[in-house]
């Protein structure tokens, strides 16, 4: 069932509930110190950073909401889940994107440098493994992307495809899409070790679209006409990253989009969460590419 209230909500998606809204994460610390609480208070500049996969949508909506607002000022940087929610933690920034949720050691060490951190779910993403569109094959299981990924298949011809050695590529480990595709694809296995680690999305498509021996993963959206998404065979469907196959769960690898506030919102930081929770914000998740909240 998919419910939804003003203000917070909450979603049962699938194979997933999250919810989509505040959430306090750590509660009992009021110690507020650092910069990035301070300017969050004046309501005119703050800093988003974090998830390569979230960063193009971020500054989407950051633009639209300084067109609308011009006395404020909002700056996205990426580098990373990991690199956003360590920002975070040390106060340099007033919200991580991130691509996968906290750990429970980063919630400690928040708590410990005296932050509260809130969670909001803007989205959905379903995490596409492409190939060139000259490479033949057009779905794979589960089952053999992780073979592929840790090194028990090596060669197209394998998987029906021509012989040709694979070329594996992958996000570096500091990618919360990397940390997902560890959990959910690989079940914590190692990935080969030849694994080439690209520092960006953008990188395995460029690296992807050269490469006809390739094979990637990265959020849907950054999916064009240089690169195949692969459907998924599970049992004796084959499904694809689409909002339907998203939203009903028959996607076997979606996740939610996290934005983290350092503590609960006020100022800019509040009327920016509520900008991308709004009908405006999340047409803007759907024009990127990625599954908005359902309605």
């Amino acid at each position: 069932m998919l419910t939804s209230t003003s203000g917070k909500i909450s979603v049962k998606v699938g194979r997933f509930i999250k919810t989509a809204g505040m959430i306090a994460l750590a509660v009992g610390l009021m110690v507020t110190a650092g910069c990035s609480r301070d300017r969050a208070d004046t309501g005119e500049a703050i800093e988003l950073k974090g998830s390569d996969t979230m960063v193009n949508l971020a500054q989407i909506w950051a633009e639209e909401y300084m067109n609308q607002h011009p006395e404020a000022s909002i700056a996205v940087t990426g580098g990373g889940s990991g690199t956003g929610i360590a920002a975070l933690i040390n106060g340099t920034t007033d919200m991580a994107m991130s691509s996968r949720q906290l750990k429970e050691l980063e919630y400690e060490q928040a708590v410990a440098a005296g932050q509260n951190p809130q969670e909001f779910i803007l989205g959905y993403d379903g995490l596409a493994v492409v190939v060139n569109p000259a490479n033949p094959v057009g779905e794979l299981t589960l089952e053999q992307i992780k073979d592929i990924y840790t090194g028990k298949i090596n060669n197209w011809q394998q998987v029906g495809g021509q012989d040709r050695q694979i070329v594996v590529l992958s996000r570096d480990s500091n990618s919360g899409t990397y940390v997902y595709f560890r959990e959910q694809v690989l079940k914590n296995d190692n990935f080969r070790a030849d694994a080439l680690l690209l520092p960006s999305s953008a990188a395995e498509v460029k690296e992807v679209a050269n490469n006809p021996a390739a094979i990637a993963y990265f959020g849907v959206a950054y999916v064009n006409d240089q690169v195949k998404a692969l459907g998924i065979r599970s049992g004796g469907d084959v499904v694809y990253p689409t909002n339907e196959d998203i939203l009903s769960g028959k996607y076997p690898i979606a996740r939610p989009l996290f934005i983290y506030a350092a503590d609960e919102p006020t100022g800019l930081v509040k009327a920016f969460i509520d900008f991308m929770f709004s009908q405006e914000g999340q047409e803007l998740v759907d024009q990127v590419g990625y599954t908005p909240l359902p309605k």
